[in-house]
């Protein structure tokens, strides 16, 4: 767990000093796949490790938690890291029923009132006039920005009924995603928080200096996909020549008609295909993982994809000029 934590920190790093906008953790409870159970202690280790990039959960899973805990718990991160705080919540439990039972004991209730306790965390890190006779303290006038995660059409309405961000996570839905952020964008309502909508894509990325480099190191991601649909997640395991080749017929169906968003290559072939990808859906912003076993080539993989980005960018900034 130490090294994967320490791993979480070097990458931070690193992709703070590229320049990412932001960097987030997600909530998984009751496996040792995952070392993020404890996502505000992680998110504030993060912050004192890093200098510019904003830091959040990626996201907390509401269902878990108390909404006044979570707005004193971010508040306290936005009052001691100003502007560099993210709030990204989920109405999944991030784990397994048994477990999640575990967490809430009796107060467990799914996900039936996630819009309700959103709209009660939104008031806890408002302003004065929208206080009522609970407080946040830290947390009240923090205004810490927040985000609805989703990979549904469900989580697209609470999203735009909210006038918030919509994470969409087209690595577990990628065909619900036209649909989902359709109905965002049909349905939005500006808010004090955002007049317009705001689309966030989480997909896979996976880049190297060759395709047949970025198709070796992809292995380990596959095996990850495929242990997820078959309930058998374990650790992230080293890549194998030839993977796709030792393959049942079952697992390559999962892969195939299964996998996620998933953008897989070299710097050129990564162009094409993020240019693909916007013109389909034309997102705000896009949340990348990659799973990558090698530290260092995963960083290099995020090198890469920063590269293509900027020239894609300036690009684009020279044709409307």
């Amino acid at each position: 767990m130490k090294e994967g934590i320490d791993s979480a920190v070097s990458l931070a790093k690193a992709v703070d000093k590229m320049g990412y906008k932001r960097i987030w953790f997600a909530e998984h409870h009751n496996h040792d796949a995952y070392a993020s159970a404890a996502v505000v202690s992680i998110v504030q280790h993060i912050l004192s490790n890093t200098e510019d990039i904003r830091v959040g959960s990626g996201g907390i899973m509401l269902p878990n938690h108390s909404p006044l805990v979570v707005a004193e718990q971010f508040g306290t991160l936005e009052t001691l890291h100003p502007n560099r705080v993210d709030l990204a919540l989920g109405r999944a439990p991030g784990t397994d029923q048994k477990t999640a039972e575990v967490i809430r004991r009796s107060n467990h209730h799914g996900v039936f009132f996630f819009e309700r306790e959103v709209k009660e965390i939104l008031r806890y890190v408002g302003n004065e006039s929208v206080q009522g006779e609970v407080r946040a303290y830290p947390g009240m006038g923090t205004n810490v920005p927040i985000f609805v995660l989703g990979s549904s059409t469900g989580s697209a309405k609470i999203a735009a009924n909210l006038g918030l961000p919509y994470v969409f996570g087209a690595q577990f839905s990628p065909h619900e995603m036209s649909e989902a952020l359709a109905i965002y964008r049909e349905n939005f309502q500006p808010s004090d928080h955002l007049q317009e909508p705001y689309v966030m894509a989480c997909i896979c990325v996976i880049a190297a200096d060759s395709m047949e480099e970025a198709t070796l190191i992809s292995a380990s991601h596959l095996q990850v996909c495929i242990d997820i649909y078959t309930n058998n997640l374990s650790q992230l395991v080293p890549p194998t020549e030839n993977f796709l080749q030792s393959l049942s017929q079952a697992e390559l169906e999962i892969i195939y008609h299964r996998l996620g968003y998933t953008l897989l290559g070299d710097a050129d072939t990564l162009r094409r295909d993020l240019i693909e990808f916007q013109q389909t859906y034309q997102v705000d912003e896009i949340i990348v993982i990659s799973n990558i076993y090698e530290s260092k080539k995963e960083i290099h993989s995020y090198e890469i994809l920063k590269r293509v980005v900027d020239e894609l960018f300036d690009q684009k900034l020279h044709e409307e000029s």
